[in-house]
């Protein structure tokens, strides 16, 4: 039901464009999110409704008064009757507060048990007009130390604007993102760009670059048996959820906001 509603509204559209060296798994079909996947969840948090603040950096889950008070990076701290937890699990376990001492050793062995692999990812940018000759939108990389994926995004996503101009997205490998977790990043990209241009000889200058870290990338071990949710404290609620307790794809994320669903409704 979730894809037959993004379909109906043209956030999903099934993948047609050529992938080169795509693992094809019998009776699974693929989707481009037109617009990017960032409008999936701009869908989603429209129809809830919801009163979203970005860029809040939070640090400390302590109790108070029978609430939880968030602190923040920036600005005063906030009380909330439930707190639902969904960024990757290290970073659950760096927070601050009551929380170091709420999370069990039974939970705090689970978590610690989860793992994601790390890569950085590269985006050129060009002018409108500006033309790639390869005959694929995507292609996966298979014998390349550096490169594992790299995608031509307006014709992998189907969009053809004479307008807009078009864009290149790479993925490192695993080993390289982890092997350069901590180099700098501007070595990094040209280490990348080095790479790229012997896999895509005919590649044009870029008019901007952009390098970015992506230091949990994908969930290589989950939370054990994949609850999707795990409830750290009862009165008030405090759970955590998301690929960790799942799988990073988007059947993944789904299950993990049913189970959180089911979970969270009675205390509300």
């Amino acid at each position: 039901s979730f894809y037959e509603e993004l379909l109906s509204h043209g956030l999903l559209k099934p993948l047609t464009a050529p992938v080169e060296g795509m693992v094809v798994r019998e009776g699974s079909c693929n989707y481009v999110a037109p617009q990017g996947i960032s409008s999936v969840v701009k869908y989603y948090l429209k129809q809830s409704g919801a009163d979203v603040c970005y860029e809040q950096h939070v640090t400390r889950l302590s109790l108070r008064d029978g609430k939880w008070e968030v602190s923040r990076k920036a600005g005063p701290p906030k009380l909330f009757d439930v707190v639902i937890l969904t960024m990757p699990v290290p970073q659950i376990l760096q927070l601050q507060g009551d929380i170091v001492n709420i999370i069990n050793e039974s939970q705090k062995q689970q978590l610690e048990s989860v793992s994601y692999s790390s890569r950085y990812a590269l985006g050129l940018f060009y002018e409108a007009g500006t033309g790639i000759a390869v005959p694929w939108a995507a292609q996966y990389v298979a014998d390349n130390p550096c490169i594992r994926f790299i995608s031509i995004d307006n014709e992998k996503r189907n969009i053809e604007s004479p307008e807009i101009g078009i864009s290149v997205v790479v993925h490192t490998t695993v080993t390289f993102g982890s092997e350069h977790l901590d180099s700098d990043p501007a070595e990094v990209q040209q280490i990348i760009l080095s790479h790229l241009q012997r896999i895509v000889p005919s590649l044009p200058k870029s008019s901007s670059v952009k390098c970015q870290k992506w230091r949990y990338s994908q969930v290589t071990r989950a939370v054990p048996n994949c609850p999707g949710q795990m409830i750290l404290h009862t009165q008030p609620l405090l759970i955590c959820g998301g690929d960790g307790f799942t799988r990073s794809n988007f059947d993944g994320c789904i299950e993990s906001a049913m189970s959180l669903e089911e979970a969270v409704k009675p205390h509300l």
